[in-house]
């Protein structure tokens, strides 16, 4: 007896040569709705537009600070004045009352040179949005690899549990028929006890099968945002990949976004030394006020002022925490450029392994397939051999399960197959809807950045919040 045509098809699910079912959920479309809805992705986006700020707030160093300040009150004078008289005698004058001052004054103040630190400041902000943005890169692989792992899961369960279920009806037969052919004296009691004790361990792996899948159902949803239904096949993504292994590091080296995220750090570090350093030089300001006051004595009923002043103030010792300081910085840039060669170095390994991952699965798909075929072939031999008694019931088992275990060696070699294909492309840095070509609209990142980097002034963000 033949395994059913559920289970033929059930093995061959994962295929991508496989026609896709009318109108069936495709792993684009779980790419689309994770990129676009995934919570923690979109909490990272607006981190990125939280670091867009850091360049206006730099950018502020440039600009003039005004301030008006305005005052009024009460005020009640008692006073006496020795004076001289005509003729030289000391006598008192007495002046008491009450008024009310008011006063109002703007001042502008302008920061002339600070030895360099507002123009770091501003090339520091920048790079942190640029690293902000590469970060962003990282986050947005991360979710859409999740996401194409979590589909493959979800066939790849689905399918061993098509082939579970289909095991044991096969077992269930089986077992039926060597009742009747114990009863009728063909074997002995031994026999009908192999066959109910396979049936039982089928069913076992079937329940756990079936936990699997519900499993990964769950976080099939939590991934990608919906229950699974109709999903079509997986199909790899080589043709987005270089064709060499050394061309796959290359681009590694230039795309991935750990490694530009850590070059953008090294900017940051290097600016942040420059920073401290301006710390040593003079700094010159220009600060212009002008203020008009009423009735600020009893004798002044209005007086209006204005003045404009030049500062220069050197730093000659603060301490020494600006010296501190510099070296901290400097040992951190240090640090950022140790960890750059790090993380080219874990880029270069994880480009490897799954590289070598994509290789070895490409040959366990044909391996995987070449067992299925055989073992299809060796249990009608092994039936057609039990029926003019040459073989046992045991026998007959064992290569019922052998399929069985080739089955799902196939459908696990091909969600491996499809999976190290994404593997590769996010180890490159290239697994983006851009590349992927996903029917959606891309986050861009720098529209932000445009509509706040040369604000002046007000609360609300772009969007109206």
């Amino acid at each position: 007896m033949k395994l059913g045509a559920g289970v033929a098809l059930a093995a061959l699910l994962m295929s991508h040569a496989m026609a896709t079912p009318a109108m069936a959920d495709t792993i684009e479309a779980a790419l689309i709705r994770a990129y676009q809805n995934n919570p923690q992705l979109n909490a990272q986006r607006a981190s990125v537009r939280a670091t867009d700020e850091n360049v206006p707030q730099a950018l502020s160093g440039y600009r003039p600070k005004v301030a008006v300040t305005a005052s009024a009150g009460t005020q009640y004078t008692d006073t006496q004045t020795n004076t001289l008289n005509g003729s030289g005698q000391l006598s008192q004058i007495g002046l008491h009352g009450v008024n009310a001052p008011r006063s109002v004054g703007a001042t502008i103040s302008q920061t002339l040179f600070n030895g360099g630190q507002t123009g770091n400041r501003t090339r520091a902000a920048e790079s942190q949005v640029s690293a902000a943005r590469e970060g962003l890169r990282v986050l947005e692989q991360t979710v859409l690899f999740a996401a194409a792992t979590i589909y493959m899961d979800y066939l790849r369960d689905y399918a061993i549990v098509e082939v579970q279920r289909s095991n044991v009806r096969v077992l269930e037969q089986t077992l039926k028929q060597t009742r009747d052919r114990f009863n009728v004296g063909e074997v002995t009691r031994t026999d009908v006890a192999q066959s109910e004790a396979q049936l039982a361990a089928g069913r076992t792996q079937l329940l756990t099968a079936e936990s699997t899948l519900t499993t990964t159902r769950a976080n099939f949803r939590r991934i990608i945002g919906n229950d699974p239904s109709n999903l079509a096949p997986g199909s790899p993504v080589d043709r987005f990949l270089p064709t060499t292994l050394a061309a796959a590091v290359d681009r590694g080296l230039l795309e991935n976004p750990n490694v530009t995220a850590a070059m953008y750090g090294i900017d940051v570090s290097f600016l942040q030394v420059k920073v401290n350093e301006g710390a040593l030089f003079p700094t010159v300001t220009l600060q212009g006020s002008v203020q008009q006051s009423f009735e600020s004595t009893m004798a002044t009923y209005r007086a209006f002022g204005a003045s404009a002043v030049a500062q220069v103030s050197v730093p000659v010792f603060q301490g020494g925490a600006e010296y501190a300081l510099i070296r901290q910085s400097k040992e951190t840039l240090a640090q950022q450029r140790l960890n750059l060669e790090q993380v080219r170095d874990q880029t270069r390994a994880t480009v490897a392994q799954a590289w070598g991952q994509l290789v070895a699965g490409k040959a366990q798909v044909s391996s995987a397939q070449s067992q299925v075929t055989a073992s299809e072939i060796a249990l009608n031999g092994v039936r057609e051999e039990a029926r003019v008694g040459q073989r046992t019931t045991l026998d007959v088992l064992n290569a019922q399960q052998a399929l069985v275990n080739a089955r799902v060696a196939l459908v696990t070699a091909q969600h491996d197959r499809v999976v190290a294909s994404y593997s590769v492309l996010n180890s490159i840095g290239r697994l983006s809807p851009s590349v992927l070509n996903l029917a959606t609209n891309v986050y861009d990142p720098s529209v932000h950045y445009h509509q706040v980097r040369d604000s002046w002034f007000g609360v609300r963000t772009p969007d109206g919040r």
